[in-house]
């Protein structure tokens, strides 16, 4: 019996205990490797867009770029991360995920302010 208690204090203080990471730096880890692509890769390292690549597609100078994702209202910032227009791939990320990384734009946005 009191070893059992002492298991579950245990436990209880492990579980209780606060992360070794903040949200930011978690956050800050997801936004630079989410699996795959980052995002700054085409949404710049503040979320503010940014040019991928200039290309000539049948005689016509062209660019793509990522568009601006830190202006973004957070149900729309949570929409586009479920489609795959204009080169976006799917993460398929956790909605947890999804709220970290629209917590570091905000981050980053009042950062520049």
């Amino acid at each position: 019996m009191k070893q059992t208690l002492l298991v579950l204090l245990f436990l209880t203080q492990l579980l209780s205990a606060e992360s070794f990471i903040t949200q930011e730096e978690y956050a800050r880890q997801l936004y630079y490797n989410p699996r795959g692509i980052s995002c700054d890769q085409c949404h710049g390292e503040k979320g503010e867009g940014r040019l991928v690549a200039r290309y000539e597609h049948k005689g016509v100078q062209k660019a793509f770029s990522g568009p601006a994702i830190n202006t973004l209202k957070y149900a729309d910032f949570e929409a586009a991360l479920d489609k795959r227009l204009r080169g976006m791939p799917r993460y398929f990320l956790t909605r947890n995920e999804i709220k970290a990384l629209y917590f570091y734009l905000q981050q980053q946005k009042k950062k520049q302010e």
